[in-house]
């Protein structure tokens, strides 16, 4: 039997698929919902879920959550003295879940599809395959959570030619997927999403809230007592549920303190999130090419949005109620179930052909010619755009940039800055060509993407007929999120005048979020158009540059009224 795993950000699931039917999977304490929680005592036991949760109240040092958001980055977790990577505490939580699957079925279980983020990166992925591999677990496939959330919902039981739109707001991370169905193919047209962006932001608003309004100096508070205060925060976000208004009640230093919180002014002070929340809606609208107007039916998925202020701007946002029929803690969950279902071809389950989008734009590093005399390294030259249907294979050509060059060098990565520095690095390959005047030499670069998230990288050298291939193996996470972005701001900030200057720099900034956002040749054009600006900064002319300003800021301005 494959079982269906969603290993969340705040909560896991386990769930089976028996007699036409996905079932979750109770845990020992016999509830569905296991937090994703893991602590550990002086004498080295593992506690998990609801008991860990307990826990961190008065262990918080030895207690460990949120770690989703760190997989497949190089960022370690203590407990006790002892280092863990996230997806080694993720294998705890896991093999808590395998234990009670066996115990509750009555027999071993060994294979398991797991829903991931549809956002993950490579590295995510492969670390969330890893995670259950070290808790005894084959993982037969890694799913999108957006596109269990619809084999769930039935939506490939529904009429061809309908748009879904499946709004997915977890414990950490935010998804947005637009799937299309035609007779029984599922196409996933587009994803976007953030994977810092969850239930947990909108509790701190509260904790934040608290804090500010009762005057509290964190730093003089202990660290039982701020989790005591998260804790409350936690309630009395739920509290939301049953009415307008929603008390946080609090025990500082043995006083009870009291905060009434209007849901309306609580709207007010999430609105930052809010707004976070409808870039990535946007996103997919445009890589999709559809209008708000052309989406059939909403989806509502995962646990934070059962808060009202969320599922009022989702309606608001598409003018239409969303489709919330099913728990949105379990959907996921009782998707992958079903996703093992079909693979292990169940006759009590009809079969539904899926297609997947690769979330990220793949491609290598070139050199860019500025002018006649000037040539410039480090661009990104993209070779299968984000939101590509998967599997796929493309090509592109490239030539040797400098006389006499003896060898070219293809690093593979992922992102979608138009500098190779600010995107992830995933290997690379060397091949040697003949020594030959500039351009005469060339290569063929052939990226090969599957559902898997395996990438299969291909350069044949054109006169000689030299292959050389790669298999993208990302067990090991090169930069952490937070070196990523200290490189970018490296990159940003630290220029030489007159680029500091303020008007200037945010029309670069604004030059690299639209090329971004954009693919295909609007991406050239920005490119273009941003390396024109660089060259005229660089003369650092005053009146050249205030002209370049203003001609380089109508361009942004009719760009971004075209998308």
């Amino acid at each position: 039997m494959i079982v269906g795993i969603d290993l969340g950000t705040t909560n896991s699931l386990i769930a089976y698929y028996e007699n036409g039917e996905a079932k979750i999977i109770p845990n020992r304490l016999g509830e569905h919902l296991t937090p994703s929680v893991v602590s550990m005592d002086e004498n080295q036991t593992i506690y998990i879920g609801k008991t860990a949760k307990e826990r961190k109240i008065k262990y918080g040092n030895d207690t460990v959550d949120v770690f989703k958001r760190s997989m497949g980055t190089n960022k370690e977790f203590i407990l006790h003295g002892k280092k863990y990577r996230a997806e080694e505490i993720a294998s705890f939580i896991l093999r808590a879940l395998k234990e009670d699957a066996e115990v509750y079925l009555n027999q071993p279980v060994e294979e398991a599809i797991i829903s991931v983020p549809a956002y993950f990166n490579d590295q995510q992925r492969t670390a969330t395959k890893k995670a259950g591999e070290l808790a005894g677990l084959k993982v037969e496939r890694i799913v999108n959570e957006p596109t269990a959330a619809a084999i769930s919902y039935g939506i490939g039981q529904r009429e061809a030619n309908t748009r879904f739109l499946v709004f997915d707001l977890g414990g950490g991370t935010f998804d947005v997927s637009i799937l299309e169905l035609y007779h029984n193919i599922m196409e996933v047209r587009a994803i976007a999403g953030d994977n810092f962006l969850g239930g947990e932001d909108f509790t701190k608003v509260l904790y934040d809230m608290f804090i500010k309004e009762k005057e509290l100096d964190e730093s003089s508070l202990s660290d039982k007592t701020l989790a005591h205060i998260r804790k409350q925060a936690e309630l009395c976000k739920l509290g939301f549920s049953n009415g307008n208004t929603s008390l946080m009640q609090c025990n500082i230093d043995g006083e009870t303190v009291e905060l009434s919180v209007p849901l309306e002014k609580y709207r007010v002070e999430c609105l930052p999130l809010l707004e976070k929340i409808q870039k990535p809606i946007e996103r997919t609208l445009k890589d999709a090419g559809i209008k708000l107007s052309q989406i059939d039916e909403v989806v509502l998925v995962g646990g934070a949005t059962k808060l009202p202020i969320i599922r009022k701007f989702v309606g608001k946002l598409f003018g239409k109620l969303p489709n919330i029929s099913l728990n949105p803690d379990e959907v996921v969950a009782l998707g992958a179930a079903m996703q093992g279902a079909m693979k292990e071809r169940n006759e009590m389950i009809k079969e539904v052909v899926l297609t997947d989008v690769c979330p990220f734009t793949l491609g290598t590093e070139v050199v860019i010619s500025l002018d006649k005399d000037r040539k410039e390294g480090g661009h990104f030259c993209p070779i299968i755009e984000r939101n590509t249907v998967i599997p796929v294979s493309r090509q592109e050509t490239l030539y040797t940039a400098s006389d006499d060059q003896t060898s070219i060098r293809v690093a593979v990565l992922q992102g979608e800055s138009r500098y190779a520095k600010n995107n992830l690095y995933l290997g690379e390959i060397n091949v040697p060509v003949p020594k030959g005047k500039e351009g005469e030499e060339s290569i063929v670069v052939t990226y090969t993407y599957d559902v898997n998230s395996i990438l299969e990288v291909v350069v044949k050298v054109v006169s000689t007929g030299e292959e050389k291939k790669l298999i993208i193996q990302k067990d090991d996470c090169t930069l952490t999120k937070e070196q990523i972005e200290k490189r970018f701001e490296e990159l940003s900030y630290l220029k030489i005048l007159p680029r500091d200057e303020e008007v200037n720099k945010r029309l670069l900034f604004r030059g690299e979020r639209l090329y971004e956002e954009s693919c295909g040749d609007i991406r050239v054009h920005i490119d273009h158009a941003i390396t024109e600006f660089e060259k005229v900064l660089d003369g650092r002319d005053k009146v050249k540059i205030e002209e370049a300003a203003e001609k380089f800021r109508r361009f942004l301005d009719q760009i971004e009224s075209d998308l």
